[in-house]
């Protein structure tokens, strides 16, 4: 019984139907990146002081009744996302073993968990619900909790880890696997590539740095400094140089982006 589960589950995870649902949900986080990288260069350009984040996507989206339309599809891609990487956590990766095989369906699952956060978070300001400052509040109760810093610590390091593994993927080259071999030839593949590297190792920079706040947060005992990137980025632009940094980031974000784009179109799993 447990035998025909497992063969099931492989079965669905490689189906077509996967497939065409996972290149929607891609074409969905696409979008999504390119409307933060936008939000990120309105910040540093003086016109715009929204939050620069997948919340702060939500809530422009949210702003009247096509937006709300748009904004339940981008929702509802995320939550597609969500079942990709459930099926990979539970029978994907079938090509590798022992620890490696583990260490990805971790990965997976750590995916997955993210997919869950933006996708109730989006529903939630579609249905006029708002997260403003709940990071925070919810920090401060997990950390009055018995081992509460010990749990968020953990959280800071799995996203710390999560970014430098999308650091690695970057500089090893590892991210080009998400293509087929067509989407990586010619000049349009080396375009692809390019954008891949630069958005995956964006990408990681920016969780790092996310891992780094919510650790401070707990070794601290602060929640107020558990904001995150959205709160770092704001503050990055009253630095010397921080609006052009910010720009540099927001081409980064919009690198991954369309690397997101060229894979739903040359998906390779």
């Amino acid at each position: 019984m447990e035998e025909s589960v497992e063969q099931a589950g492989r079965k669905a995870e490689r189906s077509e139907t996967v497939d065409n649902l996972v290149r929607y949900g891609l074409v969905v986080y696409c979008f999504l990146h390119i409307m933060v990288a936008w939000l990120a260069v309105e910040l540093a350009l003086g016109r715009s002081k929204g939050k620069v984040s997948s919340q702060g996507a939500f809530q422009q989206l949210a702003q009247d009744t096509i937006g709300k339309v748009v904004l339940v599809a981008v929702a509802a891609g995320l939550f597609l996302m969500v079942v990709w990487q459930g099926l990979e956590a539970a029978f994907g990766h079938a090509d590798r073993e022992g620890w490696g095989l583990w260490l990805r369906r971790f990965r997976s699952g750590a995916t997955a968990v993210i997919y869950v956060f933006l996708g109730v978070q989006a529903t939630m300001t579609v249905f006029g619900g708002s997260s403003s400052g709940g990071g925070s509040s919810m920090t401060a109760k997990v950390m009055d909790m018995t081992g509460g810093q010990a749990l968020i610590t953990v959280v800071g390091l799995v996203v710390f880890g999560v970014g430098v593994g999308m650091c690695w993927h970057s500089l090893s080259g590892g991210y080009a696997d998400n293509l087929s071999a067509e989407g990586r030839r010619g000049d349009t593949g080396r375009v692809y590539l390019l954008a891949g590297r630069i958005g995956y190792f964006s990408k990681g920079i920016g969780s790092c740095l996310v891992g780094s706040i919510i650790c401070y947060a707990a070794i601290t005992h602060d929640p107020k400094q558990s904001g995150g990137l959205d709160q770092a980025v704001h503050d990055l632009v009253h630095w010397p140089a921080g609006s052009p940094i910010l720009i540099l980031i927001a081409a980064g974000i919009a690198c991954y982006g369309l690397f997101c784009l060229a894979r739903s179109r040359h998906l390779h799993r």
